[in-house]
């Protein structure tokens, strides 16, 4: 038998279910940031964290970060490795955070791009 929410636990989810979805319609820029900075660490890194691309992301909304990563991690881009980090931000005190790397469809994805733009750079010079 499955245990009933109490009031306070529905709530909860609903102001959480609120959140994310705020989050989710922040702009598509910083999506595309997000989106970039995966592919480019993907290829660079064998495993990367969220405390490496927020070295490189200008500031992002609270939990956009995480969301954005979670819409990547879904569109099949990245997948977890199964480790985990203590995160470096400050407002999250330390807690685990996931390890990843790219999936074999955003290594060719990420690829893809790289030789996009030298062919566009060797077309320049």
């Amino acid at each position: 038998m499955t245990r009933r929410l109490t009031v306070a636990e529905r709530l909860a989810s609903d102001d959480k279910n609120l959140l994310l979805a705020e989050i989710v319609k922040s702009d598509e820029w910083s999506q595309f940031l997000v989106e970039q900075a995966v592919l480019h660490f993907g290829l660079v890194h064998p495993e990367f964290s969220c405390n490496m691309l927020r070295h490189v992301l200008p500031e992002l909304g609270h939990g956009f970060l995480g969301a954005a990563i979670n819409a990547c991690r879904g569109g099949g881009i990245i997948e977890h490795t199964g480790k985990y980090v203590p995160s470096t931000s400050p407002a999250t005190h330390g807690h685990p955070i996931a390890v990843w790397r790219l999936s074999e469809q955003g290594m060719a994805i990420a690829r893809q791009r790289r030789n996009a733009r030298l062919q566009q750079r060797r077309a320049v010079a």
